[in-house]
């Protein structure tokens, strides 16, 4: 990708920002808040500044070796402000050099946003309203996009290395970033407010057990209790909703299991963050723009069970391939993981089986629910708390069939107390005191858990 291309062209297509459909529009969304004189003359110069570095910029200047473009760019700005007599005070002067560097190197605005430790998630709605959640609030950011086409350059520089696109023929897309981040990008005819972008962000160092512990998310107990079933090689589901916290929890659980075992994980962005040194990630593939080339979950969970997996990861189960999964799960495959959508344990039972039903296999349903009781184990339940807390509300363990009813029973909740003065839910997570049956695989693989885990006076209060 040129220089030129990669930063969008001089400052002559400011004004009105063409659409991907070539129509004129706007630079500033319609309601959105007026910026300031001051803001619109820092804007108004930081882009005169831009438009003149960029043509003094060599234009097959390799954009990979990111500390020499900075060195280059920060000597050209330095001259260009010298030679214009241009006096801005020296916080200004680091600010315009970095948003110019982050247009150059970075994705433009978004850049301070996603080297802030405490924002988890970045909601772009249009170019004039940028939203961000901190310690699980939202709040609107004083960031902005200059127009819609700032956007979308910065969603391509997303999307290009991945050979992924976005147009009006391909209108929403799945990527990441390079530190595993997940991104989702619509933009118009079927966003109406501009294009939107929304980045959930993932930290660095990753959320470990001890943290989990730490946060309140989980108990000692339970962790104990979750570190003998992943090693005891049971098959797990974590169900919740959207940011509840999931593909957290399941990088977590995956801390577990042994460096010595054969792990490959399934995704639609590979987002996983595994620890052993033994993992292979796969992939999904969409369409090209020829409407051919796309490799699905499902193709993928298919093909893993080739590759002599012993545990298989999917990062999330959304349609046909549960199926494939809990046949896995069934035929040798012990200890596998993977994520869905549903509120409560008895909802992802429900919803494993519309999904086994969407893969197209005209099965009768209490077939089905035979595959489901004898594939997954434990269902752990993860929530997003109306204060903006992640908790693991439940770990149910799954007993098996009665008529046709799949039984399910809690071996650990989380009960609510009340609400503290800080809008801070009260609660603990307790045991229920009941012994899962599956205990005994514990004692096959020389895993003993105290009795105390399971009830006994062994409450966590938070």
């Amino acid at each position: 990708m040129s220089l030129l291309k990669r930063i969008g062209g001089t400052t002559s297509d400011v004004p009105t920002a063409p659409t991907r459909s070539g129509a004129p529009q706007a630079s500033a969304s319609i309601g959105a808040a007026p910026r300031s004189a001051e803001d619109n003359n820092f804007t108004d110069l930081k882009l005169r500044v831009q438009e003149r570095l960029i043509g003094e910029l060599d234009p097959k200047l390799d954009l990979s070796n990111a500390a020499k473009v900075r060195r280059q760019v920060e000597d050209i700005f330095n001259s260009i402000l010298d030679s214009e007599s241009i006096v801005l005070s020296r916080a200004e002067r680091a600010r315009m050099f970095e948003s110019i560097a982050a247009d150059i190197l970075g994705f433009g605005p978004l850049e301070t946003l996603l080297n802030d430790p405490e924002v988890s998630e970045i909601m772009v709605n249009g170019p004039r309203q940028i939203y961000i959640e901190r310690r699980g609030k939202l709040t609107k950011s004083d960031v902005m996009f200059n127009n819609d086409e700032h956007v979308l350059r910065v969603i391509d520089r997303i999307v290009a290395p991945l050979g992924r696109r976005i147009d009006e023929s391909s209108p929403m897309v799945d990527a990441r970033l390079p530190d595993g981040s997940r991104v989702n990008a619509v933009i118009r005819p079927i966003s109406l407010v501009g294009p939107c972008l929304s980045i959930r962000k993932f930290k660095k160092e990753g959320i470990t057990v001890e943290d989990m512990i730490r946060f309140g998310t989980l108990s000692r107990d339970m962790a104990e209790f979750l570190s003998a079933c992943v090693r005891a090689r049971l098959n797990v589901v974590v169900s919740g909703g959207t940011g509840s916290g999931k593909t957290t929890t399941l990088n977590a659980l995956s801390s577990f299991i042994p460096d010595d075992e054969r792990i490959i994980t399934v995704e639609n962005a590979a987002e996983l963050q595994l620890r052993q040194e033994h993992v292979v990630t796969l992939e999904s593939r969409p369409p090209n723009i020829e409407g051919k080339g796309e490799i699905t979950i499902r193709d993928l969970v298919i093909n893993c069970l080739r590759m002599r997996p012993e545990r298989i990861v999917v990062g999330e189960c959304r349609g046909g391939e549960a199926l494939e999964m809990l046949q896995a799960m069934n035929t040798g495959h012990d200890g596998s993981m993977t994520t869905l959508h549903a509120n409560t344990p008895r909802d992802a039972i429900a919803r494993i089986e519309t999904m086994c039903l969407m893969s197209g296999m005209d099965l009768p349903v209490r077939a089905i629910r035979e595959q489901t009781a004898a594939a997954v184990h434990l269902i752990v339940q993860q929530s997003r708390l109306k204060d903006g807390s992640r908790k693991v509300t439940n770990i149910t363990e799954v007993q098996g069939m009665e008529g046709d009813v799949v039984v399910l029973q809690d071996v650990f909740v989380f009960e609510q107390t009340g609400i503290d003065e800080r809008g801070k839910i009260v609660g603990h997570l307790r045991p229920t005191g009941i012994r899962p049956k599956f205990v005994e695989q514990f004692e096959q693989h020389n895993i003993y858990l105290p009795p105390n885990v399971f009830g006994a006076g062994a409450d966590r209060f938070f």
